[in-house]
């Protein structure tokens, strides 16, 4: 009697490996479609290839941790996270790195993500949306090295808290000055942000004041952000306090 039990859980047993390696290797159960939320750049045939899979395969086979590894191996993305969707789908969350600021090394040109991380490099300013900053020249950086000057790191900051379709507004950042930092909007009109301390609020500040540039009717010579309360200098008149 208790040999017979045992072969017959060994039957069941054999028999739901079986029902198991069928659904495993079953045509329903491999990879036919890629689901990508937050790429921007990056189209799906070119994250396929990133991340090492292709079309066909056994969708148990494709391991999500080796996926993801390859994924942020590529420069180009700043985060990801990727999940199977039985029966045929993987889905990847994807978080492009952004440029928000090029600076002056001692070959040209570099240009960082949000994070601080050089993304580009070239020997020649070109023409883009986004700030230059200035008075300050960065040494024995190259693309995927991370940014390790004080000053520069904290205008990045400030710059990261700035909605990337907002960063555009802004031409320049000069920090010549550690203490008396000036930012410039594409019409050279001065945002004084002073110490580079506050960088959420000075932030949010900024940004505010970009947004009501594109519709306010007032000619403003400068704006000082230095101060707790905001100052706004007019053409004609001072506001406080906006």
């Amino acid at each position: 009697m208790k040999s017979r039990r045992i072969l017959r859980g060994a039957f069941y047993l054999l028999c739901a490996c079986g029902v198991i390696a069928a659904l495993i290797y079953s045509p329903l159960f491999t990879f036919q479609q890629l689901v990508v939320h937050g790429n921007v750049h990056l189209d799906e045939d070119e994250l396929c290839e990133i991340a090492r899979i292709h079309y066909g395969q056994r969708l148990f086979e494709l391991k999500t941790d080796e996926m993801t590894t390859n994924l942020m191996r590529d420069l180009r993305i700043e985060s990801a996270v990727v999940r199977r969707q039985l029966p045929h789908k993987i889905e990847m969350d994807i978080v492009e790195r952004i440029p928000v600021a090029t600076v002056a090394c001692d070959y040209g040109y570099l240009d960082f993500d949000r994070q601080g991380k050089v993304i580009a490099s070239y020997r020649s300013l070109k023409g883009a949306d986004i700030p230059i900053i200035t008075g300050v020249k960065l040494r024995d950086l190259y693309i995927g090295d991370d940014n390790n000057d004080t000053q520069v790191a904290q205008v990045i900051s400030f710059l990261a808290h700035i909605d990337p379709t907002d960063i555009g507004g802004i031409s320049e950042v000069s920090v010549a000055d550690p203490d008396a930092v000036v930012a410039y909007t594409k019409t050279a009109l001065p945002i004084r942000l002073g110490k580079i301390t506050g960088i959420p609020d000075k932030s949010a500040l900024t940004q505010d004041f970009l947004r009501d540039q594109k519709t306010t009717r007032h000619t403003v010579e400068y704006v000082d952000f230095s101060y707790d309360a905001p100052f706004i200098k007019l053409a004609d008149k001072t506001a406080e306090g906006k």
